[in-house]
């Protein structure tokens, strides 16, 4: 039945209103198909081995190069005004001038039809381990709890690109899907929730999984550190800034994770102290963001904006201007990602977040000396001198952090998001030159999310469109 399901997407969709629990659908040699035997291994799990099994396709789904491949990454910087699209490739150019139609954008399908087949995959996951009796319980606990993170995090994902952040842009979150979806028999039409609703079903499954999952130092797969590391970036979306500075701290304190005071060796070396949470490529299981990036031996579609690339490398000292290229056709590019044949590992939460995660917090809350030490370990490991005199107002201090957050984190995915949470993002986003057109500037709030893809709307009466996009 489930290979039946997958070779016929294309005509199943009309009934499927998650369309991506179950299948992806490529449309040139560019995009992937999704391995027939990922819903298998989800849907048919008797014991520990198929279990297991399960969880790594639910891995496997974060990996794909629809989601943190590379495309994920891609639409929050492109997105921004820090990357830009100078090639062929038409959905990201939209993306980069505000110009996505609700009528069809091939690479916000895939991320909405990707992010939704993970979150189908945890529910196979939650509803068929928790079922086993013959295994040792904490090895069901360690699965169950990716499971929760992973769902958790696709949620938030789908949140932060079509629902938006609360209080700040956005009143619709994305439905909270709690039940596997296997054949036609399981579908529902569920309705948009209240988009703090739909944040707090995040939540909740962050703290189940923080409960369940073991401490461990391996960083490719979901631990105790990383359900709190992702608990910090959710609470700063919240707005819970106590929260922040809570688990901030305790993985700060936490020994398995450190700043790397190699800056370089973040992207050089795989799993190293600066890791939270990764996802491993190899040979056989590759990214795509070099691709996509990198002119020499790769597409080389995007590029830096030239001012932000003046902006990165306007302080000598900082090392972060130096992972950049160049090449006449594509001016500065980054090469945070340079690894031949698909090798780069994709961090999804980095210890520098938590410093500045509890410094943003700190500010909030006018602690302003303390977030200005946060910061200052972030910018001193970047070889940047220490900001001496602390600000006197918490705007003043709340700037500096976000200044550093866009070259800590550029082409890591944040940029975009970062600008909508904080409320900059009409205000940044205006006049934005580009190498291949003219300068474009965001036209409405509006914009600050991503239209419902149409294919979705046309399966599910019961979804509504975000409002731009009607």
């Amino acid at each position: 039945m489930y290979k039946i399901l997958i070779m016929n997407g294309k005509n199943f969709s009309k009934f499927l209103p998650f369309l991506g629990l179950l299948i992806i659908t490529a449309c040139d040699d560019i995009l992937e198909r999704t391995p027939e035997n990922q819903v298998e291994e989800a849907a048919v799990v008797t014991d520990e081995t198929s279990a297991n099994a399960a969880v790594n396709g639910m891995y496997n789904e974060l990996q794909s190069s629809d989601y943190y491949g590379d495309n994920f990454l891609i639409m929050s910087d492109v997105s921004s005004d820090i990357a830009q699209s100078i090639g062929t490739w038409d959905f990201y150019r939209e993306m980069d001038t505000y110009e996505v139609s609700a009528a069809g954008n091939t690479e916000n399908d895939n991320f909405y039809k990707r992010a939704n087949s993970t979150i189908n995959m945890a529910n196979n996951v939650l509803d068929k381990v928790a079922a086993l009796e013959d295994i040792p319980e904490d090895s069901k606990d360690a699965m169950l709890g990716a499971a929760y993170f992973v769902r958790a995090l696709a949620l938030f994902d789908l949140n932060r690109v079509y629902g938006g952040v609360p209080g700040v842009v956005g009143t619709m979150g994305m439905p909270v899907i709690r039940e596997a979806t296997g054949s036609i028999e399981d579908i529902t039409y569920p309705e948009r929730p209240a988009l703090l609703d739909s944040y707090l079903a995040v939540e909740e499954d962050l703290l189940s999984a923080e409960e369940l999952l073991p401490e461990t130092d391996d960083k490719t797969v979901a631990s105790k550190g990383a359900a709190r590391a992702l608990l910090s970036r959710l609470y700063l979306y919240l707005g819970y800034y106590e929260d922040v500075i809570t688990y901030s701290s305790d993985v700060i304190t936490d020994s398995n994770y450190t700043l790397n005071p190699d800056f370089f060796d973040i992207f050089d070396t795989k799993s190293n102290q600066e890791s939270i949470f990764e996802l491993d490529f190899n040979s056989s299981d590759q990214s795509g963001i070099r691709n996509w990036y990198n002119p020499n031996g790769g597409r080389g579609d995007l590029t830096s904006h030239e001012a932000f690339y003046l902006e990165a490398t306007a302080d000598p000292l900082d090392v972060r201007g130096q992972l950049f290229g160049f090449s006449e056709s594509n001016g500065h590019f980054q090469t945070k990602y340079q690894k031949a044949g698909g090798l780069d590992n994709i961090y999804i939460i980095r210890i520098a977040e938590m410093y500045l995660n509890r410094a943003e917090a700190l500010a909030q809350m006018e602690e302003l000396d303390d977030a200005i030490d946060d910061l200052n370990e972030v910018r001193t490991r970047a070889g940047v001198d220490e900001i001496t005199t602390t600000p006197s107002t918490k705007e003043e201090v709340l700037e500096l952090i976000w200044n550093e957050r866009k070259l800590e984190f550029a082409f890591e995915g944040h940029r975009f998001f970062d600008l909508a949470r904080t409320g900059q993002i009409m205000d940044v986003l205006q006049n934005i030159d580009r190498m291949n057109g003219p300068a474009v500037s965001i036209p409405e709030i509006g914009r600050a999310v991503f239209p419902i893809p149409r294919f979705e709307l046309d399966a599910n009466p019961n979804m509504e469109q975000n409002e731009a996009y009607r």
